[in-house]
């Protein structure tokens, strides 16, 4: 009931702004999630051959691991003001 109440609340006050108010949040949310699995994925699933000369065989360990490391930073930042 309360959620139902909330969800009529935030449909009565609308903004006009799409998606609201905490619009540079939810791209934070994407990014920082998309960050996070592309990294993670170069890092378990490396492509089956170079596709052209002077490509990478796999990507490199050190940066991979930061990048994941703060797009989930990101993420868990932008879900947590999301959620408050």
């Amino acid at each position: 009931m309360i959620a139902a109440t909330a969800l009529a609340a935030a449909l009565a006050a609308d903004t006009g702004l799409f998606l609201g108010e905490d619009l540079i949040v939810w791209i934070l949310l994407a990014l920082g999630g998309a960050m996070f699995v592309g990294n993670v994925m170069a890092l378990v699933r490396p492509p089956d051959a170079p596709m052209q000369e002077g490509d990478l065989e796999r990507a490199p360990r050190g940066r991979s691991i930061t990048m994941a490391v703060i797009g989930f930073v990101v993420a868990v930042a932008a879900l947590a003001a999301l959620i408050n």
